[in-house]
C-alpha cells in the first residue's frame, strides 16, 4: 500500500474537536498529536502577544493514510473545520514499520 503523512496543524481552540473528529474516522489506526508553535501566520490572526512573540501556539497532528483515503478525509476535515484556521500538508512514506 503506499502511504502518505497526512500533517495537520490546528490552532488549540479546535484541537480537540479535531482529535474527537479523528478518533471517529481512523478508528484503531495510530496517529500521533503534540503541542507546537506555528511561525510565519498571518498576523491579523494573531494576538497582540503572539506578535511580539512571532509564533502561535497550535497541536500538530500526523496521520498515516493510504493514497485511496486522502482526498475523502480532507474533504471531510474541509467541511467540518472550515473557516477554522486549520492548516495541512501531506507528504509521501517512503518506509514505516507497521
Amino acid at each position: 500500500m503506499n502511504a502518505l503523512c497526512l500533517t495537520l496543524l490546528a490552532p488549540t481552540e479546535i484541537d480537540e474537536k479535531l482529535l474527537d473528529a479523528l478518533l471517529m474516522y481512523c478508528g484503531d489506526r495510530v496517529f500521533t498529536s503534540a503541542a507546537a508553535a506555528a511561525h510565519g501566520l498571518q498576523h491579523e490572526h494573531m494576538t497582540d502577544v503572539e506578535r511580539v512573540r512571532g509564533r502561535v501556539r497550535a497541536t500538530q497532528v500526523q496521520v498515516v493514510i493510504g493514497v485511496g483515503e486522502k482526498d475523502a478525509l480532507l474533504a471531510k476535515l474541509r467541511t467540518q473545520f472550515a473557516g477554522t484556521g486549520l492548516r495541512y500538508w501531506v507528504s509521501p512514506i517512503s518506509e514505516s514499520d507497521g
